[in-house]
């Protein structure tokens, strides 16, 4: 895996803060997830291994479209770059 990590996403609010509750049909996609495993890591120029920053167990920020979408053993997890995660939250 180099340098990407497997994400899953967590489910976002179910209502407004009016207390108005969105279907699953209007919700967007959560963009905060628990990483579930990561890489050993990027090459740098050198050629050393350089190690990602992130951990499994972190919950982390990331955008909208990031990552590749795949589905094992009936769960959705998205598969990213570590460059595309904003922040570990927490």
């Amino acid at each position: 895996m180099h340098d990407r990590v497997v994400v899953r996403r967590l489910e976002g609010e179910q209502k407004t803060a009016g207390g108005i509750i969105i279907p699953d049909t209007a919700k967007e996609k959560p963009m905060e997830g628990e990483v579930v495993s990561v890489g050993s890591g990027a090459r740098n120029e050198q050629g050393q291994l350089v190690a990602l920053d992130v951990k499994a167990g972190d919950r982390v920020l990331f955008g909208k479209w990031s990552g590749t979408e795949v589905k094992i053993n009936g769960e959705e997890l998205l598969i990213m770059k570590e460059s595309d995660i904003m922040g570990v939250i927490g």
